[in-house]
């Protein structure tokens, strides 16, 4: 696809960084989100659906609290969002009421996402939003999450929420103007990354360590998320917040910033779900056979092909699917649980009912519930 095609009509999720939202840390920069809202608002006049992720909580709870660093500590955390998310979410409702639109927030946490109920229904919302109209400002519910179950950055958020929307592209506004083939601050002749696949291996080279003061996402979070994003056929635009009329040029196609291509097929929408799930429960390793079926087929899992369970699952819960190196195959909802499936490793179906005294399923993980990653 073009630049243009990705630029078109559709839906996109836009996510801008702390860093971008607080002015470095001297509070909201209400001029910035007023002008970030003109630019939105004049997208969804040439028909585009518009998703909002925003960090800026924590920031903006700090400022208010006084606090010079960003804390440690889950609960002052959690603290500061509590304390800051008000603000920042007032603060994007009076701008989009300036235009007559409505906004509404949505916190989401890891087990939002993890859990397949939760999951539609958080999907079903903000579809049923987007058709009304609404635009949803999301950001993950740091006040309840705890550090396990954590998303860990509104980087990998928006990610994982253009695959949940179905998004055709995500946009990652960000203090740097663009992804580079070397640090421009050491290299003055580094060359800017224009376009090229997610999958591509050399943007690790280039993605160099993250974070800031104010938050917790670098450029290696911003290829994570992009990579989520292609699983589901969203490309990614990385490009800095600050460059004037931003949104509106890239809606128009232009070459700036980087644009980061899926190079596959979006995918059912069931094992998208499953690619994008962070909270695997347990670990199948399989032996070289059902390694080969998996990697070549896609096939369904079987218990006779599998010599090691690892975890405390229960049916249903999504487990790993491990080759002989220890790298991860494959996903899945497993049939069975932990227990079950100890008990019938490397057995054929046939004897389940001897072993279990009865039988769910054949498979061990069915080609349906099964993605490959």
């Amino acid at each position: 696809m073009s630049r243009a095609a990705y630029a078109g009509a559709g839906r996109w999720v836009v996510k801008i960084g702390s860093a971008l939202l607080t002015a470095g840390g001297a509070g909201l920069d209400v001029a910035a989100i007023g002008d970030w809202v003109s630019q939105l608002i004049r997208l969804r006049a040439q028909g585009l659906q518009l998703v909002l992720v925003s960090s800026g909580a924590v920031a903006e709870g700090m400022r208010r609290l006084g606090w010079t660093r960003r804390p440690e500590a889950i609960n002052e955390l959690q603290a500061a969002a509590a304390v800051g998310q008000a603000g920042l979410v007032q603060a994007w409702e009076n701008c989009f009421q300036g235009h007559g639109v409505h906004t509404a927030q949505v916190l989401l946490t890891h087990e939002d996402l993890a859990d397949r109920r939760r999951y539609l229904n958080a999907r079903s919302t903000l579809r049923t939003l987007l058709d009304m109209g609404v635009v949803p400002i999301i950001n993950e519910n740091d006040t309840v999450a705890f550090e396990e179950l954590r998303v860990g950055d509104n980087d990998t958020l928006g990610g994982l929420v253009a695959n949940l929307v179905e998004a055709k592209l995500l946009v990652l506004l960000t203090d740097r103007d663009a992804m580079y083939d070397a640090d421009p601050a050491l290299h003055p002749t580094a060359q800017r990354v224009s376009e090229t696949y997610a999958t591509d291996p050399a943007l690790d080279a280039m993605a160099g360590p993250g974070g800031g003061l104010l938050g917790r996402g670098g450029m290696q979070t911003k290829l994570g998320a992009a990579r989520l994003a292609a699983r589901s056929g969203a490309a990614t635009w990385i490009v800095g917040g600050t460059i004037e009329h931003v949104l509106t040029r890239l809606a128009a196609g232009e070459d700036i910033g980087t644009l980061l291509l899926p190079d596959s097929e979006p995918l059912l929408a069931r094992k998208l779900w499953l690619a994008g799930n962070l909270k695997v429960l347990g670990r199948l390793q399989v032996d070289a056979g059902a390694e080969q079926v998996l990697r070549q087929a896609g096939r369904s899992l079987l218990a006779v092909g599998v010599v090691q369970v690892e975890g405390n699952f229960r049916r249903g819960d999504l487990v790993a699917c491990i080759g002989s190196d220890g790298r991860e195959i494959a996903r899945g909802l497993s049939n069975y649980s932990a227990q079950e499936a100890r008990q019938i490793k490397g057995l054929p179906s046939s004897r389940f009912v001897e072993v279990l005294g009865y039988v769910d399923e054949p498979e061990l993980i069915h080609r349906d519930n099964l993605v490959l990653v």
